[in-house]
């Protein structure tokens, strides 16, 4: 045939297909109404035959069979007419469209592929909506993709989504979730049920291929070039495939029920599959992948993996259960620049070795996925890898449940983190990740680990109920830990030690076992802005050379101390409301320092700070009040700078000092208090000087039991007592001081007492003591069991009082008028007699009262339990 003939063949069969799609397309149907979209969407993927045989006018006049090659005898050209238009058809016609029932149509419509009825559809008004009818719809979508609960659909490349069989959004979502998926290719270990596939070849009545592998699959899809490729895998267990996924390709099961559990992709040598560069948005979901070396102890599969992702790819890995059975290497690995995978609503249970390592700067979002039960850390972080991972569940696992190290990073968002056997999240060897809204719980160890120049910002989570400390810092490490409930901790809530630093800061730290933040070993963090408060022990515990800036905290309700300070710590405290609490505010002891400078410190069982056994902190600018049990008390060999505080209102001393101790005190205000000023005794010492002590119930400054203090240019005055009494063989030096305006009198010297005096000044007392004596009245009156004036006491050998049974000159010459008395001598007491606790009734007093003996004194302060409790 010649060249002119053939391209003339060639345009004389273009021309009959126009005119057959012309045809068709302006056939009249019933009802004029416009062909489905979806109908034609579906069948632009019919495959037109080549007519098997086509007329080409020849210089003969004759036609040509081109696949007999013998001439044709020419034929009478026949009129064509429609017989539905002839008065028969038109009854048949409409006997069918209109007439046949319901149930019919649509037992026959069922017989019918997808195709068939969107060209049914097209006929008329009733065709199209039994064409539409979702059960059709339904039934014909499990056969091809076998979801038999709801529709996939796929909106934009690599998303899918099941939506409801009823979402309003779409008219018929089964028919529209098979215009969006019909372009996909089919793998399946057995035919597509009624698909009735051979292996490579496009089926009558579908347009579809389906292949016996996935690899197969891959292959042809990847060499057609298609766009947007999409390849469903579906139920069976595919063993062996060489998957190396460098284009952007859909892989996804088809299954019914949950779809991952049905489609299980297998191998025992090298990764079970592979994103390497070009897969930049390939897809990968609903389906299980397995890494399950016949020998799992072999070190070679420590570069093998479930789910390898490599450099400059971006897939999308969605709705996957990944596992591996190797003792080494990692159930998934992304590595290498520009690793930027999208791994969501998967599960990484149960591997043998790690769940998910991020490693070599690689990158890519983790979201919603379960990570548990490894038998290494769910997570690592590793080589300036830098993911981030929001709202994934990673609980019981055998190791760490997060491990950051060797300069990993990563943004952790919303996590949920518990039952790991070793601590929840693990920051190590220069590691730094943000850590944000997740809650770390029940650990069988601890919390968080910050070690080995870890660092790290912890903002605004939940840290509770873990075995161990909420939060360990420690050799050379350096987080922020910010705006974190830390709680309900078996042990403490932050554990600050060897060397470890940190910024503590906004936290609510509360109900731990242990304190809540302990400091040790020469750390140094700062601790700022928290609050502190119900722990089962003290609240903040620095020991064995701990420091740090401790500022601006509330601490409050503890069980034990609020501060602990003790063997050779130096931390600074500034700024900090101590109070409420059941024992000591801040407790200095065994050789504590430091410096206690403008705090609040107040309403504690016990005194608001105590000093003992070596201690020697600079306690300056302080209020202190409201102490049931003194406001500082010094004993034990206790020393400390105590400048310009303020301390008041407290039930008992302003400030103890007992038991060899030796503090400075100066330029302090010691005021209202509901007992003495400062009371020193028990071979108390001290340097007081240059302080105001007035307006308090007892005497303003009380020296007794072989104590020596040094008072020097204090003012004390305007006291409900004496305003210095000296007594119990206690001696004092007193220079320059102002005493005045005491209601008891200035200076009060019991017998024997000798002071060491030089230019005081005593004026304007009032000789209350005096005045009653001369009045007859009972040295009770004036004394009760708060104030106790220093006078004249006997005792009664006829009612055989003791030397505790001190009785005031007045009832001596009234009520025990005539009986053999013994003067004891001059001292502070309140009368026995008119108190009422002798046998005889006192004359010059009204009802007895409840039965005591004198008390020397004021009440001895109690000593912190703490060493005890610990």
């Amino acid at each position: 045939m010649s060249t002119r003939s053939a391209r003339t063949t060639r345009l004389k069969s273009r021309n009959l297909r126009k005119r057959v799609q012309s045809k068709s397309s302006s056939s009249k149907h019933h009802g004029n109404e416009s062909p489905s979209s979806s109908g034609e969407d579906l069948n632009r993927r019919y495959y037109l035959r080549r007519p098997r045989s086509i007329s080409v006018e020849g210089g003969s006049g004759t036609s040509f069979d081109h696949e007999s090659a013998q001439p044709l005898r020419k034929k009478k050209r026949k009129t064509y007419s429609n017989p539905a238009l002839q008065p028969q058809g038109r009854v048949a016609a409409r006997y069918l469209q209109h007439e046949l029932p319901d149930e019919v149509m649509y037992y026959i419509f069922s017989y019918l592929k997808e195709l068939d009825l969107c060209n049914a559809a097209q006929v008329c008004q009733r065709f199209r909506a039994i064409s539409n009818d979702h059960e059709l719809w339904k039934i014909l979508y499990m056969e091809v993709f076998e979801y038999n609960e709801s529709p996939l659909m796929n909106p934009e490349p690599c998303v899918f989504e099941f939506v409801s069989p009823d979402d309003p959004t779409y008219d018929n979502p089964w028919k529209e979730s098979f215009k969006q998926l019909y372009r996909g290719v089919h793998v399946s270990k057995t035919s597509v049920p009624h698909c009735e596939m051979t292996k490579g070849r496009r089926l009558k009545g579908r347009n579809i291929m389906k292949f016996d592998t996935i690899e197969s699959a891959y292959n042809y899809v990847d060499k057609e070039e298609m766009d947007n490729p999409l390849i469903f895998i579906h139920s069976g267990v595919y063993h062996g495939d060489f998957l190396l996924i460098d284009s952007p390709v859909s892989l996804i099961g088809a299954a019914p029920g949950n779809v991952m559990d049905h489609v299980i992709i297998e191998k025992e040598t090298e990764s079970t599959i592979m994103f390497v560069e070009g897969a930049k948005r390939a897809y990968l979901g609903y389906v299980t992948l397995k890494f399950s070396p016949e020998n799992p102890s072999t070190v070679p599969h420590h570069r093998h993996y479930a789910l390898e992702i490599a450099e400059n790819t971006q897939p999308i890995i969605d709705h996957c259960k990944i596992k591996s059975l190797s003792v080494v290497g990692a159930a998934v690995c992304v590595s290498g620049q520009n690793a930027d995978p999208t791994i969501v609503n998967c599960i990484i249970r149960d591997c043998e070795n790690v769940g998910l390592y991020v490693t070599d700067k690689a990158e890519g979002v983790y979201k919603n996925n379960e990570i548990s039960g490894n038998a290494l850390a769910g997570i690592w972080v590793k080589n300036g890898a830098n993911p981030i991972m929001r709202s994934n569940h990673i609980h019981h696992g055998r190791d760490v449940g997060v491990f950051t190290f060797d300069n990993g990073l990563g943004y952790f968002d919303n996590c949920d983190i518990h039952d790991n056997r070793i601590a929840g999240f693990e920051v190590k060897a220069g590691a730094n990740p943000t850590v944000i809204h997740c809650e770390v719980h029940h650990g069988q160890t601890g919390g968080i680990y910050v070690h080995e120049n870890g660092r790290g910002q912890f903002i605004e989570n939940k840290i509770h109920s873990n075995n161990f400390a909420g939060v360990w810092i420690t050799s050379n490490s350096d987080p922020t830990i910010r705006k974190n409930e830390i709680y309900n901790g078996q042990q403490g809530g932050v554990y600050i030690f060897g060397d470890g630093r940190g910024l503590i800061e906004h936290n609510n730290i509360y109900g731990n076992a242990l304190a809540g933040i302990q400091i040790r070993t020469n750390s140094n963090p700062i601790v700022r802005h928290n609050k502190i408060h119900h722990g089962q022990h003290g609240g903040i515990y620095v020991h064995e050379k701990g420091k740090g800036l401790i500022e601006e905290n509330e601490v409050y309700s503890n069980t034990l101390a609020g501060v602990w300070i003790t063997t050779g710590s130096t931390p600074v405290l500034r700024k900090n409301r101590i109070h409420s609490g059941k024992q000591v505010g801040v407790y200095f002891y065994d050789n504590g320092h430091g410096v206690l400078e403008d705090n609040d410190i107040f309403n504690h069982l016990y005194s608001g700070v105590q000093i003992r056994t070596g201690s020697n902190p600079f306690i300056r600018k302080n209020k202190i009040w409201g102490g049931q049990n003194g406001g500082i008390l010094v004993y034990n060999g206790g020393l400390g700078m105590i400048e310009s505080n303020e301390i008041f209102d407290n039930a008992m001393a302003g400030i103890w000092i007992k038991t060899d101790s030796n503090p400075v005190l100066r330029h302090n205000k010691i005021h209202d208090g509901r007992d003495g000023g400062i009371c020193i005794f028990s071979s108390g010492k001290g340097l007081l000087e240059n302080n105001e002590i007035f307006r308090n119930a007892q005497a303003g400054v009380l020296i007794s039991t072989q104590s020596h203090p040094i008072l020097r240019r204090n003012r004390i005055f305007d006291g409900l007592a004496a305003g210095v009494e000296i007594t119990n063989n206690a001696c004092a030096t007193l220079e320059e001081n102002k005493i005045f305006n005491n209601k008891f009198g200035g200076l009060c010297l019991a017998t024997g007492v000798e002071p060491i005096m030089k230019d005081n000044i005593i004026f304007g007392n009032h000789n209350m003591v005096d005045r009653a004596v001369s009045s007859g009245q009972c040295l009770y009156k004036i004394s009760s069991y708060t104030s106790f004036p220093m006078h004249k006491f006997f005792r009664c050998r006829t009612c055989n009082t003791s030397e505790r049974n001190a009785i005031c000159v007045n009832c001596i010459n009234t009520c025990h008028a005539g009986h053999d008395v013994e003067f004891i001598r001059h001292d502070r007491f309140f009368c026995d007699c008119g108190a009422g606790t002798l046998s005889k009734h006192c004359q010059l007093q009204g009802e007895p009262t409840q039965d005591t003996d004198t008390l020397y004194d004021s009440a001895a302060p109690m000593e912190s339990h703490t060493l005890r409790v610990n």
